[in-house]
């Protein structure tokens, strides 16, 4: 089955231009200077009106909705317009309200209502305003209410037809499903920090470490939002919390679902398929939609938007050295603005001609563009891991059988909290192995790979690897991380496609539990990154047997202590994505 998936979606790769219309109408001028991160055309007005209400769905099921016009003198302008639209999880208007596309991020998207757009929050089902139930995140039925909802949004008087749509983190992966349900009238999406499959996102090297089991929220706080238009009295707001409340915690849902394949009973389903992206492959690619993807090398899903524009054809990502859903220092919806002026009102931006991979790198401190990721001059370059540290070369340069004590105690306050959460070097923690001080700078863009032994005396482990720089001052900062429960290290062949990274189906009978004192190798792919460690520091990898981050740990996979191996027979090695000079 998987097999003819990823067969069938091969076959509409290679066939996507048949996707896309035959003929392109001709494009419009562009009013101004449109370039990577630029675009200040004239406003068109400078008022917006706001209008919140419901939207029934098919089975009743009432959607809060508020709709942004542009407006002249408090009146909302005459005409039809493109509309822009964002499955939130609240109807009520973000934070930036009157705030210039310039100064902000996503939160700041409804100012576009300035260059003649109509642009629309919805709260999901089970969310906000909204009625109903959450059914796990992003089921089926918030992709079917995202198909009747786009079909609304064109028919409506104020609608030219034409509907783009966006979000970030949970709101992207909103839009990528959006993406899935062949909606006639989605003609663009601008998407960020979403993940592609949601195994791979959200239990990470099977490891349950992850920030995001989404909204969980009580009576009372849903009360503290706004209420829509009509309803100041908030009678329909508490009728809608009290329905949400039926909804099972997705905390209590995920930690019941360890494998791939997993059976949820709660929500009678193989839900980590069900809500991913990666599942409807085909038709995502049969909508033939332009998508443009957002993400940070300080995000938890940085790799999961490369991937993903790894298997859509014709989509274009932007990485800056941001946290999650964050774009410091740059115009973010000045470039968003330009990638819907173009599919959307059929402006020539630019964007077409521009490279389809614009990234930040770090301590370079520039943006670079390529048409190619992974990069062709970036060269897998083995490190081995030896009883004198890190060194270039498949052997290592002396044999290492070390153990180091686990601490399952472990906190750090400086890794923040929520959605922002970074890995810690834990001075003590694990096992550190640095190498030579670097005589020159080294730039490393792409994905690391590790390929390590180890053994333990539990039927299981969870090993998280730290890719670090050192300073000479001695101060360490993580620059990547990977990680891999032990008993899931059987390699397979994914349904689509990688940047040339080991992939673990992670099914219940692909678990190999440990066996005491026994060496098994591991496998796995750091996330990626573009960072250059400046001469004189130096590059070391750090091993621990667990992470701050770790939620509902495996009773079975704590062992007090895990042994490194790595010898002429078993060298453990750590692979970096070296750009030559």
């Amino acid at each position: 089955m998987r097999a003819a998936l990823a067969a069938a979606a091969l076959s509409l790769l290679a066939a996507g231009a048949a996707a896309q219309p035959a003929a392109t109408p001709a494009l419009l001028a562009a009013s101004a200077p449109s370039s990577f991160g630029h675009y200040q055309p004239p406003r068109q007005f400078t008022g917006q009106v706001t209008q919140s209400f419901y939207v029934p769905m098919r089975d009743g099921t009432r959607l809060a909705v508020l709709v942004a016009r542009p407006a002249v003198g408090g009146k909302a302008a005459e005409g039809r317009f493109p509309v822009i639209w964002h499955h939130s999880l609240s109807a009520t208007q973000q934070p930036g309200d009157g705030v210039g596309p310039r100064a902000g991020g996503f939160v700041t998207m409804p100012g576009l209502t300035d260059h003649g757009y109509v642009v629309v929050q919805v709260a999901r089902r089970g969310n906000g305003q909204s009625f109903g139930t959450m059914r796990g995140y992003h089921d089926r039925n918030e992709a079917q209410d995202a198909y009747e909802l786009i079909e609304w949004l064109a028919s409506q008087p104020w609608s030219n037809g034409m509907v783009g749509q966006y979000g970030c983190s949970n709101t992207g992966d909103a839009a990528m499903h959006a993406m899935t349900v062949g909606a006639p009238h989605l003609k663009a999406v601008f998407a960020g920090c979403f993940s592609w499959n949601k195994y791979d996102a959200m239990r990470r090297g099977g490891i349950f470490a992850q920030w995001g089991t989404g909204p969980t929220r009580t009576i009372e706080q849903d009360m503290a939002a706004k209420p829509v238009d009509g309803d100041e009295g908030k009678v329909m707001l508490r009728a809608a919390a009290e329905q949400h409340q039926r909804g099972v915690p997705l905390f209590d849902v995920w930690k019941a679902l360890p494998y791939r394949d997993s059976f949820s009973p709660q929500l009678q389903s193989t839900f980590w398929a069900e809500g991913s992206a990666s599942s409807y492959q085909p038709q995502i690619v049969r909508s033939g939609i332009p998508l443009y993807v957002v993400g940070g090398w300080r995000d938890e899903l940085r790799d999961q938007g490369l991937i993903a524009r790894m298997n859509i054809p014709g989509a274009r990502i932007l990485i800056g050295d941001w946290l999650h859903c964050q774009n410091d220092g740059f115009a973010l919806v000045e470039e968003a603005h330009r990638f819907f002026d173009r599919y959307l009102k059929g402006i020539d931006t630019g964007i077409d001609r521009d490279e389809p991979v614009h990234y930040y790198v770090t301590g370079a401190n520039q943006w670079r563009a390529t048409s190619q990721w992974p990069l062709p001059q970036a060269r897998q370059t083995e490190f081995t891991l030896g009883a004198r540290g890190i060194a270039a070369g498949s052997q290592p340069k002396a044999a290492l059988n070390q153990s180091f004590a686990v601490d399952y105690g472990v906190t750090c306050k400086e890794g923040g909290a929520g959605s922002t959460v970074q890995p810690c070097h834990l001075p003590g923690q694990g096992l550190s192995l640095p190498g030579k001080v670097l005589s020159a700078p080294v730039e490393v863009t792409g994905h690391p790979l590790a390929d390590v032994w180890i053994a333990a005396d539990t039927p299981d482990a969870n090993l998280f690897l730290y890719l670090e720089d050192v300073a000479p001052d001695g101060t360490v900062r993580v620059v990547t991380e990977g990680r891999l429960k032990a008993s899931l290290r059987k390699l397979g062949e994914a349904p689509w496609a990688l940047p040339g990274l080991p992939w673990h189906r992670a099914f219940a009978e692909d678990a190999q539990p440990l066996q005491p004192g026994v060496p098994v190798r591991l496998q796995f792919d750091l996330m990626p990154t573009s960072y250059v460690f400046a001469k004189g520091h130096r590059i070391q990898i750090t091993l621990t047997g667990s992470d701050h981050r770790e939620r509902a740990r495996d009773q079975a996979a704590q062992p007090a202590r895990i042994t490194l191996i790595s010898d002429p027979a078993r060298p453990s090695r750590v692979s970096l994505p070296i750009v030559q000079p």
